[in-house]
């Protein structure tokens, strides 16, 4: 197939998957700006929430999201634990270089983070391509992690969406500026205003799919997702597994939250990784999909804390 009908098979795709995403709710709820951070890494500026005191909780967002996916846990949780809530390189207020967007570099950076802050160790809270940056950061510099919490975690296995397969199949730079145009995006929303107004309202994951949709709206961060999403996924699923070296994580203690609607990332995934390391736990949220921290985010907040005191 040339290049032109791959990129024709991908737009043909996500338009039509495209109206079973709309809505414009912020399900990640409003975030306390004023402690938001900009450091400059690597020469360039990384922005990042840094709230509230006690040990400290380092959240790292998936693909296409932000720190605020992270607003109504930061609220709630920081009265007891001093929260980091990063934008990654090609996300939210981060800048979006040119450059490697490996789940390598992106632990790099967040241990360069800690280091500038004079912070030792962290529990990671790591959600989709984010579970997946907090198990390389695992094995790249595991007397830096305190804790581990993998929240519908990519690098667990083969299997993810076929939505973000096709993201990665060539011509889709040249797709993604047509579907994500204003034009798109303003008869999206329009669209979804008046569902609302019907009395429809967006779950967790609609609300964030089109929350991450609205985000590719410029060329640099049209850019940066392809270049991130390619480095973890090709047309045929994920290719960056972290089984091998899961068995290095037994010494970690080890949260695995699930939706048992996922339609992402299989749910299978969660008890494969608890098999791969002994001692873990799972956490399966019935009825979520994949964002079960958003779907119940009081129930995630104090399974986190409880989680926190006791291992």
């Amino acid at each position: 197939m040339t290049t032109v009908g791959r990129g024709s098979v991908f737009a043909i795709y996500l338009a039509s998957v495209l109206p079973s995403y709309l809505g414009n709710e912020q399900s990640g709820g409003r975030l306390t700006e004023t402690s938001a951070r900009t450091e400059v890494l690597h020469g360039h500026e990384f922005s990042y929430l840094d709230t509230g005191a006690g040990p400290v909780v380092l959240f790292i967002h998936g693909l296409l999201g932000s720190r605020r996916n992270w607003g109504k846990l930061v609220e709630t949780l920081r009265t007891d634990f001093r929260v980091l809530a990063p934008d990654l390189f090609g996300h939210g207020a981060s800048a979006k270089p040119m450059g490697d967007y490996s789940l390598g570099a992106h632990a790099a950076t967040l241990r360069d983070l800690l280091d500038r802050l004079g912070i030792e160790k962290a529990t990671l809270v790591g959600h989709s391509l984010g579970g997946g940056i907090a198990l390389q950061f695992c094995y790249l510099f595991p007397q830096r992690v305190e804790r581990l919490v993998l929240v519908s975690s990519g690098g667990l296995g083969r299997s993810v969406s076929p939505l973000l397969r096709s993201a990665t199949l060539p011509g889709a730079e040249w797709v993604l500026p047509l579907i994500a145009s204003t034009w798109v995006r303003e008869r999206a929303e329009a669209l979804g205003r008046g569902l609302n107004r019907l009395g429809w309202r967006a779950s967790a994951d609609v609300s964030e799919a089109w929350n991450g949709f609205a985000s590719l709206a410029d060329a640099d961060s049209r850019r940066a997702f392809l270049a991130t999403a390619r480095s973890v996924i090709d047309p045929g699923g994920q290719t960056v597994t972290a089984h091998d070296h899961l068995p290095l994580a037994v010494e970690i203690p080890t949260l695995i939250v699930w939706g048992t609607r996922d339609r992402v990332i299989p749910t299978w995934h969660a008890t494969t990784a608890q098999q791969a390391i002994p001692g873990s736990r799972v956490e399966l949220f019935e009825g979520a999909g994949h964002f079960p921290h958003l779907t119940e985010p009081s129930r995630f907040a104090r399974l986190l804390s409880e989680f926190m005191s006791r291992s």
